[in-house]
């Protein structure tokens, strides 16, 4: 390619960015974004990169998205954009890490300490914690069942009610549906302790 084309290029893909950018800031999200991009262009990997981009996605961890997905390119035909933005998005293609502010370090680090203690959880998650949707995180985790020798009951629930208490003194939207996880938490980890003390018994509802 020589250099006239390459200045052409790297115009286009400019032009690409800034078109990202405007379909966010009309209230498109990235899979959105990228849909209509890809569709006008039918430049799917440029547009990948154009919209990552507009997000604020730093270039290089753009390019190893586009590594890491561009095989299912193949899986898509013309007409099919909103089809491939989906699967992309469902690979995290879109999503913005977020730096964790100090004061969720520790919040963090104890749903990380119940994610382990749980014995697993769905994939999907591993985006909240990258987006730093904690509140998320917590109540998902307080609706656990433990149905299995799987986990750690005990350490789960210690590190969620350590959790809870933190998000239950900040103000916010959801504290409401925070203070009802908490407590619940509170009464799983009640009911274990009862079970586990010689002598105590907890009735168990049928499917429990």
């Amino acid at each position: 390619m020589s250099d006239g084309e390459d200045a052409a290029t790297a115009v286009d893909e400019g032009a690409m960015v800034a078109e990202a950018r405007a379909s966010l800031a009309a209230g498109r999200n990235g899979e959105q974004a990228f849909a209509a991009l890809a569709a006008r262009t039918g430049r799917w990997g440029v547009s990948l990169l154009a919209v990552c981009e507009a997000l604020g996605v730093p270039r290089p961890d753009a390019e190893a998205r586009l590594r890491e997905l561009e095989g299912f390119f193949s899986e898509f035909a013309v007409g099919e954009e909103e089809d491939l933005a989906f699967t992309l998005a469902f690979g995290h293609a879109f999503l913005v890490d977020r730096v964790p502010e100090p004061h969720d370090v520790p919040l963090r680090d104890l749903l990380a300490t119940a994610a382990g203690a749980r014995g697993g959880f769905p994939a999907g998650l591993l985006g909240w914690f990258r987006t730093g949707e904690l509140t998320k995180i917590f109540l998902y985790f307080a609706k656990t069942r433990f149905w299995n020798e799987r986990g750690s009951p005990p350490d789960f629930w210690a590190a969620m009610i350590a959790a809870g208490e933190l998000l239950a003194a900040r103000d916010g939207a959801d504290h409401g549906d925070v203070t009802a996880g908490l407590e619940r938490c509170r009464a799983q980890a009640a009911a274990l302790d009862a079970r586990g003390r010689p002598g105590g018994h907890v009735t168990r509802k049928p499917g429990e």
